[in-house]
């Protein structure tokens, strides 16, 4: 199986390459196909206090320093004749100690046709959804260390990392930025626990998501779904924007086979700003603060920990690794700010400087207080780009009680990221 995937993911890519030779020909002979490809990775090495309880391996352990690659992405467009954009990305994420081998899957594969700037329509897979700014971003090109991963609402359930099968719209009219999509949900084999909200292993019904923003200066590319996390001194951006997004019979308590399953709807929405602005000193800001209300279903929690290195265990209610208490029924409000330094030279090295902060405090219906973790960050772009970036980041998180869901604890993860891109 895993010869035969390899196989594909090569015909995906030598197809893409050749997808411009078809078009030639079909449209004025003043177009000229165009075909984009690079190649983009993060780099970790990661000191991080484990919850307790936490095992590596079998090994009961309380803190671990380790080197991971937190992404790998190569995305592939073709702009096969002017009004048809195809669209690719092979890639992965957390590619760690757990696992010795590199597997590179098919995360993005669709195809669109423009009708003009204010509508275009997609078919096949891919992170065209709404509800908010984050909910796809580019991962290239963030200013925090990592995503706020809770946008990401469902990843790993019924999602490949936030992407899935279906038809989208999207387009821009007057100063109005849109999307629309109707997405197909992957099935979920497991089966919830008794009395325990989760997601539902029943047939899975469409997912309907939008989301609409209002852009006051420059226009932001709608290009790819991927929303660009900092522009620096390079664009002035003010947007405000709404979304929403459901799915019927989505989440269960208990066993869908059993007659006494309760089931639940997805209904999410959120409001959300963003601000990058270039000041006359030559430095920028960048901003953003959003409002979520996530509703999964009485009391749903689910406790996340990006690229975890953890084999299980875990005594108190954050499970093990540094997972916490991410995504659940009730609100969140997600902050950050950065402040980029006109570019200079440092140790004689032409760098942007960036310290960054991200905040995001949860009232959760499962817990039985509020929750809130802090990331602080500083980025330097090397040359003043995204393509060649260090950056320093740590992470504080709450630890809750098992039995009282409350915090008594709290505990950190500091990381060296390096990001760098092949064009």
């Amino acid at each position: 199986m895993k010869d035969i995937l390899k196989r594909f993911q090569k015909i995906i890519v030598i197809a893409l390459l050749l997808i411009p030779m078809f078009g030639i020909g079909q449209e004025k002979e003043t177009f000229k196909p165009i075909i984009k490809w690079n190649i983009k990775a993060q780099i970790w090495m990661r000191y991080a206090e484990l919850n307790d309880g936490s095992l590596v391996n079998s090994e009961s352990t309380s803190s671990y320093s380790d080197v991971s690659i937190r992404r790998i992405r190569m995305p592939i467009s073709a702009q096969v004749t002017p009004q048809v954009f195809m669209y690719a990305i092979i890639g992965g994420n957390n590619y760690n100690i757990k696992d010795d081998k590199m597997p590179l899957n098919i995360l993005d594969l669709y195809g669109e046709y423009t009708f003009g700037k204010y509508l275009s329509i997609g078919l096949g897979k891919s992170g065209w959804q709404g509800l908010n700014r984050w909910n796809i971003r580019s991962s290239g090109t963030l200013m925090g260390l990592d995503s706020p991963l809770f946008s990401l609402n469902t990843v790993g359930k019924n999602d490949d990392l936030g992407r899935q099968f279906g038809i989208w719209f999207k387009g821009q009219v007057a100063k109005f930025d849109y999307r629309l999509s109707l997405m197909s949900t992957q099935d979920i084999t497991s089966k919830p626990k008794e009395n325990e909200v989760n997601f539902a292993n029943n047939r899975p019904r469409k997912k309907i998501s939008t989301y609409v923003k209002y852009q006051f200066f420059e226009h932001e590319s709608n290009k790819t779904a991927y929303q660009v996390g900092t522009y620096m001194q390079s664009k002035k951006v003010f947007n405000i924007g709404a979304g929403y997004q459901y799915q019927a019979d989505a989440m269960s308590k208990g066993n869908t086979a059993l007659p006494e399953a309760e089931l639940y709807d997805i209904k999410h929405w959120a409001v959300d700003s963003f601000l990058n602005l270039p000041l006359a000193n030559n430095d920028a800001i960048t901003a953003y603060l959003g409002y979520y209300d996530y509703g999964f279903g009485e009391n749903y929690i689910r406790n996340v920990g990006a690229n975890n290195i953890t084999s299980g265990g875990g005594d108190d209610f954050n499970g093990a690794g540094v997972a916490f208490p991410m995504i659940g029924t009730g609100s969140t409000i997600y902050m950050q700010f950065g402040y980029a330094f006109e570019q200079a030279k440092v140790f004689g090295q032409e760098m942007i400087i960036q310290p960054n902060i991200a905040i995001q405090h949860s009232d959760w219906d499962a817990l039985n207080q509020k929750m809130t973790v802090y990331d602080f960050g500083v980025n330097f772009m090397l040359n003043g780009t995204h393509a060649n970036k260090i950056s320093l980041g740590y992470q504080y998180r709450p630890i809750f009680d098992k039995n009282t869901l409350k915090q008594i604890d709290a505990k950190g993860m500091a990381v060296l990221q390096y990001s760098i891109a092949f064009n």
